[in-house]
């Protein structure tokens, strides 16, 4: 390896994608963390390429030459879960084949894949199609399930499972195998792989220790130090069908395809042309204690969707009640000359239009860091207004414009719980 050897690692930002980059950086290599929005990776000190691989210039080799000039070295950890069509083929496809193509002659790269990809899932047929997109020069990685000091996704999900409250939820008899590897074991051997001549063959990455998906979920419980539960066998219709409704709300690692993977186990045997040998589960998970923010983490990960449901059915039931309700019910509270009560009227009913918007915004988690915003600015406007109006609906019996100080809270907190990365 030369000197202030450059390596350009698509995905960064990702979970996986951000172990890699510390490990690189780690090691001596020059990082350059490619995201859609690298502002995260700055702070963190990365030199940065911004670029969204949905965007047509990323197909073009041109846009690439720049940055992998000078023999950079390649690490591909984009990937798509879920997605369009054309998405999947922008990220999958068409922006690597470009990247190989910039490379130089003696560059070398490696692609992290995935295992278990000869199922019928756009996930697993255009992960197909990336792999025989690669060139000569690119080594290929399927590794299986992939955990850390911290989570993400599916990981996070296992945690949160795991930290159930009375019972340990598990999908069908929960008998399913995995063997799972850390993400800086992963990244070391990315290292590894650069350092040797490419192999388009796909190596399996996996840990040396495999077990149950109920040994798994017993695993993290007691290295959370919560005493062991039930095993509660969720019927796989039942877990599909949870599946669906994660998919059809966007509530992220609940999904149809999370449920296949825990169904089906993660099972990845170490490739044996690979020498480095990676800690086993049973090692990393005890290698340091759960901390405070483990246990908050895997108890709210679930409360997360309930909360945002209940803003759903607060703005929604606001929105009816705005759009619904008689003049004869509500203006008689607001006894002021400021206002005409066709005005008063006017209000309710665009009021009523405005929470209707919130609510299947909410139902459709769309950008929720906007949506923050938007709510407690709904919030307090209304707070302010009916203050300046009705100053004595702060003291009637139910609370009134005193419920609005906890609810401000609630939605902060949703905010909060709404960025992963």
């Amino acid at each position: 390896m030369k000197a202030n050897q450059r390596v350009l690692i698509l995905g960064a930002n990702g979970f996986i994608g951000r172990h890699i980059a510390f490990a690189l950086r780690g090691a001596g290599l020059q990082v350059i963390a490619h995201a859609r929005n690298p502002s995260k990776l700055v702070a963190m000190g990365f030199e940065t390429l911004k670029a969204d691989l949905n965007d047509p210039a990323t197909h073009q080799p041109a846009f690439w030459q720049t940055p992998l000039a000078d023999d950079t070295w390649l690490v591909n950890a984009a990937g798509l879960l879920s997605g369009t069509q054309a998405q999947f083929q922008a990220v999958h496809i068409a922006a690597p084949t470009a990247a190989y193509a910039a490379m130089t002659p003696s560059a070398r790269a490696v692609l992290v894949s995935a295992i278990g990809i000869d199922a019928e899932t756009d996930f697993a047929n255009f992960r197909r199609l990336g792999e025989a997109a690669t060139t000569d020069q690119v080594t290929i990685l399927r590794p299986g399930l992939v955990m850390a000091d911290t989570s993400y996704g599916g990981s996070s999900l296992a945690r949160s499972l795991a930290a159930f409250p009375l019972i340990t939820p598990v999908v069908s008899d929960g008998a399913q195998q995995f063997n799972p590897i850390h993400a800086s074991d992963l990244a070391a051997i990315i290292l590894q792989c650069l350092h040797v001549p490419p192999s388009r063959k796909p190596h399996n990455i996996g840990g040396p220790e495999t077990v149950t998906q109920v040994e798994l979920m017993q695993m993290l419980r007691g290295w959370m130090g919560l005493k062991k539960r039930p095993i509660f066998r969720l019927p796989l219709p039942v877990a599909v069908a949870f599946g669906a409704v994660g998919d059809a709300l966007r509530f992220g690692p609940i999904s149809k395809q999370a449920v296949a993977q825990l169904q089906h186990g993660v099972h990845a045997p170490m490739s044996p042309e690979i020498s480095f040998e990676p800690r086993s589960v049973s090692n990393f998970i005890q290698s340091r204690p759960a901390g405070t923010q483990d246990i908050w983490h895997a108890r709210l990960y679930l409360m997360r969707p309930l909360l945002r449901l209940s803003l759903v059915f607060l703005w929604l039931a606001s929105g009816i009640l705005g759009l619904t309700l008689s003049a004869d019910t509500f203006v008689p509270l607001i006894p002021t000359n400021l206002l005409s009560d066709t005005t008063l009227i006017a209000m309710a009913r665009i009021g009523g239009l405005a929470d209707l918007a919130i609510a299947f915004a909410l139902l459709r988690n769309w950008r929720p860091g906007v949506m923050t915003w938007i709510q407690l600015g709904l919030i307090l406007s209304y707070t302010v207004a009916f203050t300046i109006l009705a100053p004595l609906l702060w003291v009637l019996p139910l609370g009134g414009l005193l419920k609005n100080l906890p609810l401000l809270v609630l939605v902060a907190i949703w905010g909060v719980l709404e960025h992963e990365r």
